[in-house]
């Protein structure tokens, strides 16, 4: 009997590592998926932190393809390791922050020694020639095989006509006469193929939910490390800087302020960790304080702020209170800013 062979699919969550696992197991391949957490993309945040826009919970994308294609599913944390290819990204960065190059080549060489610690044979991913200017390209395609270690291990099914065949090919594992040969940023091609499979519902058709590719993201970040002095982070950085209002008022200190009830749960939790302000009289946000000293003006203008952002936005006065990290509260009556007081600059 022919021995099955096994792939493991990188999974994103969108469309094309989907229809790449999909070309996969209409050949009889045994596929199994992998996702990569590295704490920058927005799915595995919501799913971690319980934290949704609107307060409407949304399903993981990664999860979800899975489960469509009926294949196991393995959710590896890289949030460590991942930090220095985020500082130090030796083929540089994209538009933003986004080190595509590098995590491309991170990961695959992740899934190399996955396959290889689990007696699988090569790996798949969903990529297209063309389709992102810096990780998907022809020129560096090969980089991307060559420096992960995966070599010919690493097959694209959606773009395997446009490059040379890889061992699975050569070996028979995989007919390559049933890949394709995709190219370009065009997303018709995939749409009609997931029409073709019956698959009505997927992810924005580019896939991806990195908040490193995002240019408000990236310019929280780079505040962030200008003003602790030193380009470094920790988990719990990376989502609080994923979620509320980041104002800075003044150089010496940054407002977190949460914009809808899920975050404000989330974020009471690092209430002994920071400076903070909860309004008490009217319904409102907590506003976590990033700051060493704050003068007494200072604590009157983030409560200011926090109660601007409160139900009682147009009250004459709002009662708030105010904790020291470490300190005691206190409560006091403030009147909450009004709309043109708030200045655009203040917003990061």
């Amino acid at each position: 009997m022919t021995q099955q062979r096994k792939a493991v699919a990188l999974i994103s969550g969108g469309l094309d590592s989907m229809l790449a696992a999909k070309l996969m197991l209409e050949q009889g391949i045994h596929v199994e998926g992998i996702t990569f957490f590295t704490g920058f993309c927005t799915d595995g945040l919501h799913h971690i932190s319980g934290v949704y826009r609107d307060n409407t919970p949304t399903r993981n994308h990664a999860f979800w393809v899975a489960e469509q294609l009926g294949i196991e599913h393995h959710i590896i944390n890289i949030v460590d390791e991942y930090k220095d290819i985020v500082l130090n990204p030796r083929h540089g960065y994209g538009a933003n922050l986004n080190p595509c190059l590098d995590c491309k080549i991170f990961m695959v060489g992740k899934a190399h020694q996955w396959i290889r610690e689990h007696g699988f044979d090569f790996i798949v991913t969903g990529e297209v020639i063309g389709q992102r200017p810096k990780s998907q390209r022809k020129d560096t395609m090969p980089v991307v095989a060559r420096e992960s270690g995966a070599n010919d291990l690493l097959l694209r099914p959606l773009s395997a006509l446009n490059l040379p065949p890889t061992l699975p090919e050569r070996e028979g594992w995989v007919d390559r006469d049933k890949l394709l040969g995709l190219s370009g940023r065009s997303r018709k091609p995939q749409m009609a193929l997931a029409e073709k499979y019956g698959i009505t519902e997927y992810a924005q058709p580019a896939g991806g939910c990195c908040v490193l590719t995002d240019e408000n993201y990236t310019h929280k970040l780079q505040d962030f490390w200008a003003h602790r002095g030193r380009r470094d982070y920790e988990f719990d950085d990376i989502l609080l800087l994923n979620m509320g209002r980041h104002l800075r008022p003044a150089e010496h200190f940054k407002l977190i302020v949460s914009r809808e009830e899920s975050e404000t749960r989330y974020m009471e939790g690092y209430r002994k960790q920071f400076h903070h302000i909860k309004t008490v009289s009217h319904p409102g946000p907590i506003t976590l304080i990033d700051a060493d000293d704050l003068s007494r003006e200072d604590w009157l203008l983030a409560a200011r702020i926090t109660a601007r952002f409160s139900k009682g936005r147009d009250a004459d006065a709002v009662q708030v209170r105010m904790t020291p990290k470490g300190g005691e509260p206190e409560l006091i009556e403030v009147q909450p800013l009004k709309p043109d007081e708030v200045r655009k600059e203040w917003y990061l």
